[in-house]
């Protein structure tokens, strides 16, 4: 069962309520194109793990079959309580390194550049993970976990995490000793000092204990959320790239062939001493600390937001169908999500091309409702040339009502 195709409706619904409590509460929690930069890293994560979920299945499903030491059923419930605990256990270290290490930093630290904390940031979820995250969950094929036992307690998993987001629960007692909880993950957003790289745990924080890596939240010091080389930007497919191309950058300035390899394994910050030097990185002064904003007014706000949706809905009806979709069918969704949510993060950051790229994603739909009945995506059906002048009629009227901002094509 795909529990996190079931549970998305559920993700949203919760998100409308916080929104409500936040409205009750007089506090402003979200802020709409952090939001939508949060959202469409999930949604592109999610379409993106389409493609490349094979590669940590079949890897188990390999040391499963040829490196197991014993052979777990599925239909014991013991198996399955063994398997979720193992599985938080192995996701400990995964998370733990993704800080601790560049290479694994440059694929985690997409979940942590949002400068706010709230529901959508569960959902701001990496693209590259597929990469080497396969790697800590060996040790689950080994003891003999069945496959379909591991897919689903990392679902279960990963729903868990879901409600920990949110700045609207506050410390909750005796659970806090042996469970991740909502304050104990606030302090692993923050980028203090006094809080950074601690608390890893994905559902019990009793491994953060064990390891030493614990901290609490602390009244007399606010958390601040973020990371300390600000993302600065609302592109989701930037905010995926942003680290790996700092470490390129690096990698390619280093003199010696030694350290354009090892800067990838290193602890997370470090830098060659020779580009240290010659390319200085300063860190923000949290005591000076702004987030980051792009003024927006509320036609262009409507207007980017309704095209999203949109693409929530694109990536939910890939999600669904992904068993009955081809590869091509599969690629050219992808294709046409990421470059739709990269030209909606170029409009939230109001640059000055954004109404010609705009125009340009527009007129792409025409091939790509051509497309997709021969790849298999969708039916060719008259109603899809009908749907598609209806959303461009509408997308143009709404492109035209905030054309000052958005396209500055008048100045």
């Amino acid at each position: 069962m795909n529990f996190i195709l079931y549970a998305v409706p559920f993700f949203f619904v919760l998100i409308a309520a916080e929104l409500i409590a936040d409205r009750w509460r007089g506090v402003s929690n979200y802020r709409l194109a952090d939001a939508v930069n949060s959202i469409s890293t999930g949604v592109l994560s999610t379409t993106t793990g389409l493609l490349t979920k094979g590669v940590g299945l079949v890897t188990y499903a390999f040391a499963l079959e040829h490196l197991a030491l014993v052979r777990l059923p599925a239909d014991s419930v013991w198996v399955w309580v063994f398997a979720f605990v193992l599985y938080d256990f192995c996701y400990y270290w995964l998370h733990r390194m993704g800080h601790e290490r560049n290479i694994l930093w440059a694929a985690h630290s997409v979940h942590h550049q949002s400068e706010d904390y709230n529901l959508s940031t569960a959902l701001r979820q990496t693209s590259t993970g597929f990469l080497l995250g396969w790697i800590f969950y060996l040790p689950m094929a080994v003891l003999g976990v069945p496959l379909l036992v591991f897919v689903s307690v990392a679902a279960l998993n990963l729903l868990y995490q879901f409600w920990v987001h949110t700045r609207h629960i506050p410390k909750l007692g005796w659970f806090e000793w042996c469970f991740v909880t909502p304050s104990n993950h606030r302090a692993h957003h923050a980028q203090n000092a006094l809080y950074m790289d601690r608390n890893y745990g994905g559902v019990f924080i009793i491994w953060d204990r064990l390891f030493g890596s614990f901290q609490e939240e602390d009244d007399n010091e606010p958390v601040i959320f973020g990371v300390t080389t600000p993302l600065a930007s609302w592109n989701p497919l930037w905010a995926n790239l942003q680290f790996y191309a700092q470490l390129w950058d690096d990698a390619r300035r280093a003199e010696r062939t030694w350290d354009k390899i090892r800067i990838w394994f290193m602890r997370t910050g470090w830098r060659p001493a020779d580009v240290a030097a010659k390319y200085p990185m300063s860190k923000s002064d949290l005591s000076q600390f702004r987030k980051f904003e792009v003024p927006l007014d509320s036609r262009q706000q409507w207007y980017v937001g309704l095209q999203f949706g949109v693409y929530v809905a694109l990536g939910s009806y890939l999600l669904n169908l992904e068993r009955s979709l081809p590869t091509g069918a599969l690629l050219l969704g992808w294709g046409a999500m990421a470059f739709g949510l990269f030209v909606l993060g170029v409009a939230l950051e109001n640059r000055p091309w954004a109404g010609r790229l705009e125009v340009l994603r527009l007129a792409s739909n025409l091939p790509l409702v051509w497309l997709a009945p021969l790849v298999g995506l969708w039916s060719a059906s008259p109603g899809m040339w009908v749907g598609l002048l209806s959303y461009s009629l509408l997308s143009g009227i709404g492109l035209y009502c905030c054309r000052q901002r958005l396209t500055r094509l008048a100045s």
